[in-house]
């Protein structure tokens, strides 16, 4: 059988290699979750028209899907999303991209909506347990309408992220910047007294500014509150202790941090009261890392990968 020869114009040849083919076997990863012994994360499958599904792995290896199908969880605040999960005491919370509301799911169970309909989006939510909520970014697009939201915090910047609870429920860190920044450029990092009811009482600013940026707020497991800031040229690690005045922990010419275009982004994690994991950057090439708080020097690990992001930590252990 003979066949016949095509010529076709410059640039309108039809390649049997398409970008379908290219990522149809690519599963991406992402937003690692530690809840006691099990660890979560998102794949993104691309067989399933790019649908993002929670994972969970048990003590024993065993893998599950959270989210069945038609479910996507996938936030749209701010428009480029992450932070789209959290999970606790193995029931797990998630926006799902076509309604953009929250959901409530166990394990084998199906997910239920917890959050009503409307034109609000959330982000980076975290469960506050002795309070029986999520406290969470709400992204709204109708603001005629206070409806599903729930109860606010914290309003009247146009850009929130990264509410992160002390240890003991008492304090609330958030980051926070206004249009034209983005938060490399510059934001601020802000703490609250959350009262029994869950009410803010006074609130204070702590760093950062229209030319300083934070990256990521964490408490440790004594209740500092540790950050990344580019106020030395770099994004380095800092802390506030009891005193109130912010020190550097591990001072060295690379970054301890990265442009948040998404929520839910993480550089650092604390193993234990006094060791931090961390992902640093030098020469634009990702580094495993080990900070000794009582020393704060910084020790790399050998890792073969020269991109780490999302870095998890707990019991020890690290993804």
């Amino acid at each position: 059988m003979v066949k016949t020869r095509l010529v076709e114009r410059y640039g309108s040849w039809k390649s049997p290699i398409t970008s379908d083919l290219i990522v149809s076997g690519s599963v991406g990863l992402s937003q690692p979750w530690f809840d006691g012994d099990d660890i979560y994360w998102i794949e993104m499958r691309p067989v399933e028209g790019g649908r993002n599904v929670i994972v969970k792995r048990d003590a024993s290896g065993v893998c599950r899907d959270l989210n069945p199908q038609p479910f996507n969880a996938r936030t749209r605040a701010h428009e480029y999303g992450g932070g789209d999960y959290t999970t606790q005491n193995s029931v797990t919370y998630f926006s799902n991209f076509t309604d953009q509301r929250l959901y409530r799911v166990e394990e084998g169970g199906e997910p239920q909506a917890v959050t009503s309909e409307g034109d609000v989006r959330y982000a980076d939510a975290r469960i506050d347990s002795s309070r029986n909520r999520l406290i969470c970014v709400s992204d709204s697009l109708d603001l005629t309408s206070p409806e599903g939201i729930g109860q606010v915090l914290v309003e009247g910047n146009d850009f929130y992220s990264s509410p992160k609870l002390s240890p003991d429920g008492t304090h609330l860190a958030w980051l926070t910047w206004n249009h034209p920044n983005m938060p490399w450029d510059g934001c601020e990092l802000w703490v609250g007294e959350v009262a029994e009811d869950g009410t803010l009482g006074s609130t204070r600013w702590v760093a950062g500014g229209a030319h300083e940026s934070i990256f990521q707020p964490e408490w440790s497991p004594d209740g500092v509150l540790y950050f990344s800031s580019d106020r030395n040229g770099w994004w380095n690690l800092q802390r506030i202790p009891a005193n109130g005045e912010i020190e550097s922990v591990s001072p060295f010419k690379g970054e301890l941090g990265m442009p948040q275009w998404v929520f839910g982004m993480s550089s650092y994690a604390f193993a234990s009261e006094n060791l931090i994991v961390c992902s640093h950057i030098e020469h634009g090439i990702s580094r495993l890392g080990i900070i000794d708080l009582t020393s704060g020097k910084l020790k790399d690990v050998d890792c073969p990968f020269t991109d780490i992001q999302y870095l998890r930590a707990a019991n020890g252990y690290a993804v």
